[in-house]
């Protein structure tokens, strides 16, 4: 028996236009949300539009400030940092346990993400918020690999930051690089151990705070 596709609210439709748009560039980390212009672009209700802000705001991708209205959100520096040094926390354990798990290999599925994210990143029809998925995908498949669902969890938890982490890492990284530079670190994962990844997680942290 075939169920119908289940209906997207209006709420949801206007989160994902949002959250492309944040993740694509087009509106850039600080820029203002006002509400004015949204409501009349989207022909949506006002509380319709405050609750896909505060639902953009639980992913991390927007802040909201009493009296103030909504910007989307921006990591300063010394949230990188403590973003980066909980990433790499997570990221490395969850890599010891998967080589140890699958004798000193990593599965398939870090190998296929790692794949996909080359391929995505070199076809130039793939937008920006698509690639930043795909690279997100990357760390997700190699926490996963380690299976210990708490540090699963705890990872998932940081999936709206990350997500902001790749839209700011846009100009100062080019999508040539995503594609070879995953390759490489799984490859060098298995072949010298997870402390590679404090090197990943430097250099990316270094472009962002530094530039180019």
């Amino acid at each position: 028996m075939n169920r119908p596709l289940p209906r997207v609210s209006a709420v949801e439709a206007l989160v994902t236009v949002l959250r492309d748009r944040i993740l694509e560039g087009e509106l850039p980390a600080g820029e203002r949300l006002v509400e004015r212009e949204l409501t009349e672009r989207y022909d949506v209700a006002r509380h319709t539009l405050r609750a896909a802000l505060r639902a953009l705001e639980a992913e991390g991708l927007v802040r909201i400030e009493p009296n103030r209205g909504a910007r989307v959100a921006q990591l300063d520096a010394d949230e990188l940092r403590d973003l980066f040094a909980l990433r790499l926390a997570l990221e490395r354990e969850a890599a010891h346990l998967a080589l140890e798990r699958h004798d000193g290999r990593l599965p398939a599925a870090v190998h296929d993400a790692a794949a996909q994210l080359a391929r995505l990143a070199a076809t130039r029809r793939t937008g920006w918020a698509g690639v930043a998925a795909a690279h997100n995908a990357v760390h997700r498949a190699l926490v996963a690999a380690g299976g210990a669902p708490r540090i699963t969890r705890a990872y998932a938890a940081l999936d709206g930051e990350l997500s902001l982490f790749t839209m700011q890492l846009r100009p100062v990284w080019t999508r040539d690089r995503l594609g070879p530079d995953h390759l490489e670190l799984v490859a060098a994962i298995e072949r010298d151990g997870p402390e590679v990844l404090r090197a990943h997680v430097d250099e990316a942290l270094t472009a962002l705070t530094t530039g180019p």
